[in-house]
């Protein structure tokens, strides 16, 4: 009988019903991890802010010359109507969010977030809000204006059911938003690593806090305002009707709330990424933490309650404007904070001038600009005189760009090695910085003059001969300028996800937070193993202590065997009779040879 051989005593394993690994967008599209929603908020409001970008652009086609017909009303005021929603609930506020949800519990050291499935479902609401926004371009697109204000949001004045399109898309993106917000405060208070303590907690963190805590605060306030919107349009509520007894004034005072937050909360996320770039490329701490954090707090609290400053147009008691007037000059100290950190982080350090950089500080110039412009008009006797003009428009629009845009773009060019192990293009992403930051820089100047002489805001047409001609020419070709610099860093994100350069090690900017930590891209778990944090800057704890290891370990001698003791002499044998015989008798001995004798 054959022995067995090896091949036929080898144990087989053998399994059944195993699934073919899924395709990667189906994972990422079906995930919890907050990495994978995190990506999915950032590629969705990019994708919207292109859609942003081409409609603000086919909006000052329209006003390139005077009396110009190649927009129809109705459809410049569907555009007029998405296009601002879309650039800050569809864009700029998903674009901090997907930031947040992906960067900050690494931050923090946490290994996931407190309700994955609520993060998930957050995304959801957020993109069934924008598809039923613009799914109404396939019947009949909202004609209301830039918040449906009643009473031209009545369902007398409007109505088609774009209208209610647009309320029922707003309302479940900032359902969303809540969503993603009760997440994330939960996670900041309950998940944080050991020694992450507040006065710790990196400042990219500190801003998501103050974040999450007003998307608590004012998302609930648009979904009511929202709702009893919808429930006068269509089941005879009384809410905003003046003819039973409601107000349309508290409609407005409820959207501006909510809008001014949103407009917070786009500068608080660029904010706290240029505190992170600033100190990593300029290689020395921030300035102040401290001082940042207590900033950010303050812009929290004071900025909302500046609403009203939106509202000069309004019916307002003369006491409610000088309240939001002085709330408006009391965010002048945060901010100025803010300013003198960031000039204090860099001067002095050895500032590397990367894309990264670069976005940064264009981002703080532009942003600055816009602030001061806001200061200016929340002042009572400028905001009357300027409200509802383009110059009032136009600061507003500064703020939005460089912290939403360009502010967004700092921080894609920051973290997009962690994101993907690749770099973003640099090259083009400092071209289309240059288009975007002369296109708005030009744009808003020419706004400022077109409002100073009288022109509205908001307009389809303006006839030759008002002194506003040449401005808006210019103000149109700024704004080709701006949306080609957006779309050139679009392309340059895209192409650079799959084929741009391979980032040197999972810490390529030498960072001093936590996420550095971790593998580019980190794995499901985040981190293997979770360092304790006892500094504000454990990355660099972390760096130093190696090198002090290595500087003290020293290896070894190599062990030395002792020499071996020399061989003695062999002592001679003593001759007998018998030695004597046998050594005559060999017939080797005469020839030299033998071998008996050892």
């Amino acid at each position: 009988m054959t022995p067995p051989t090896a091949s036929q005593v080898r144990p087989e394993v053998v399994t059944r019903g195993v699934h073919a690994p899924a395709k990667p967008w189906v994972e990422r599209a079906t995930s919890a991890d907050h990495k994978a929603v995190g990506l999915l908020y950032i590629a969705t409001s990019l994708s919207f802010l292109s859609l942003a970008a081409v409609e603000f652009a086919l909006l000052r086609l329209q006003l390139i010359v005077p009396e110009n017909s190649l927009i129809q009303p109705e459809i410049f005021n569907r555009l007029l109507s998405t296009a601002p929603v879309t650039l800050v609930v569809l864009a700029a506020i998903p674009l901090a969010l997907g930031l947040i949800g992906y960067i900050v519990p690494l931050q923090i050291g946490a290994r996931s977030v407190a309700f994955p499935r609520l993060n998930q479902l957050s995304y959801w609401l957020y993109l069934v809000g924008g598809v039923t926004i613009y799914a109404s371009f396939l019947y009949t697109a909202p004609e209301t204006g830039t918040i449906s204000l009643p009473p031209l949001s009545d369902a007398v004045f409007a109505p088609t059911n774009g209208t209610d399109s647009w309320i029922a898309g707003t309302a479940l993106a900032t359902l969303g938003f809540v969503c993603f917000a009760i997440n994330l405060v939960v996670t900041l208070n309950r998940l944080r690593a050991p020694g992450v303590a507040w006065r710790r907690m990196p400042l990219f963190a500190w801003a998501a806090t103050v974040i999450g805590w007003l998307l608590v605060v004012i998302g609930p306030v648009m979904i009511a305002a929202l709702t009893m919107l919808e429930i006068d349009r269509h089941f005879d509520g009384v809410f905003f009707d003046p003819g039973e007894g409601g107000a349309p004034l508290l409609y407005e005072h409820l959207a501006y709330i909510y809008f001014t937050g949103a407009y917070l909360i786009v500068f608080l996320a660029a904010a706290g990424a240029i505190s992170e770039i600033l100190p990593t490329f300029a290689r020395k701490p921030v300035f102040s933490h401290r001082a940042v954090a207590a900033s950010f707090v303050a812009i929290g609290i004071l900025g909302p309650l500046a609403w009203m400053q939106n509202m000069y147009e309004a019916p307002l008691n003369e006491g409610w404007t000088i309240m939001a007037m002085a709330f408006a000059l009391a965010l002048v100290v945060p901010v100025g904070v803010l300013l003198y950190v960031w000039i204090a982080t860099i001067w002095g350090g050895t500032l590397d001038l990367r894309a990264a950089t670069w976005y940064a500080l264009g981002a703080i110039s532009i942003m600055a600009c816009g602030l001061a412009g806001e200061l200016s008009y929340s002042v009572v006797p400028v905001g009357w005189l300027l409200d509802d003009t383009t110059a009032s428009q136009g600061s507003t629009l500064y703020v939005l760009v460089g912290g939403a845009v360009i502010g967004g773009f700092a921080a894609l060019h920051y973290w997009f090695p962690k994101v993907c192990g690749r770099l973003l293009g640099e090259g083009l992403g400092k071209a289309a910085l240059a288009l975007m930051f002369i296109g708005i820089n030009l744009y808003v100047l020419m706004m400022f003059m077109a409002g100073l002489e009288g022109q509205p805001v908001d307009v389809f047409q303006y006839f030759e001969g008002t002194g506003v001609d040449g401005y808006n020419l210019v103000a149109s070709l700024a704004a080709f300028l701006l949306v080609g610099g957006i779309l050139l860093e679009l392309g340059n994100a895209a192409y650079s996800w799959n084929n741009g350069l391979r980032a040197r090690g999972h810490d390529p900017w030498r960072g001093a937070t936590l996420e550095w930590f971790a593998l580019s891209p980190p794995p499901p778990h985040n981190f293997d193993a979770v360092p304790d944090v006892r500094s504000t800057e454990p990355m660099h704890d972390i760096r130093e202590s190696i090198r002090r290891r290595t500087e003290a370990f020293v290896a070894p001698a190599a062990l030395e065997r002792p020499p071996s003791p020399a061989p003695r002499p062999a002592e001679p044998v003593p001759a007998t009779a018998e030695t004597s015989a046998s050594e005559t008798t060999d017939p080797d001995a005469a020839d030299g040879g033998g071998s008996s004798v050892a």
